[in-house]
């Protein structure tokens, strides 16, 4: 499995539509990590091969998505996307978190098994 592009239409359908609720309510099947990016970012090129990897390692177990800031600007207003990359790991159930700024790959691995695996 690769990591997946989302865009502001499928996240509400798959995600969360935060036009019709107010409270948080997850829509997936299974925890997923969002990477926020944009094409010129040099950390998030950083990155992307690492969430690559690891969209392989936890196939079946989390969804990896990534949304281009500049194309889906609804969206990052939405989660109030300041600085790129940010990730938001969302657990099955429960609030998402947000981390701002690029991860190496045992912090990320570490915080999605304790944030989206072992919950």
């Amino acid at each position: 499995m690769a990591t997946k592009k989302m865009t502001t239409d499928l996240f509400k359908e798959k995600i969360f539509n935060y036009e019709k609720n107010q409270e948080w309510q997850f829509k997936g099947d299974r925890p997923a990590l969002i990477d926020f990016y944009a094409d010129w970012c040099n950390p998030c090129k950083m990155i992307a091969p690492i969430l690559e990897e690891l969209s392989e390692k936890y196939d079946g177990q989390i969804d990896i998505y990534k949304i281009n800031t500049e194309n889906e600007q609804e969206l990052s207003a939405v989660f109030r996307i300041r600085s790129i990359p940010s990730l938001l790991f969302i657990p099955k159930e429960g609030v998402p978190k947000l981390q701002a700024g690029a991860m190496h790959k045992q912090a990320l691995e570490e915080t999605i098994e304790k944030e989206l695996i072992n919950v």
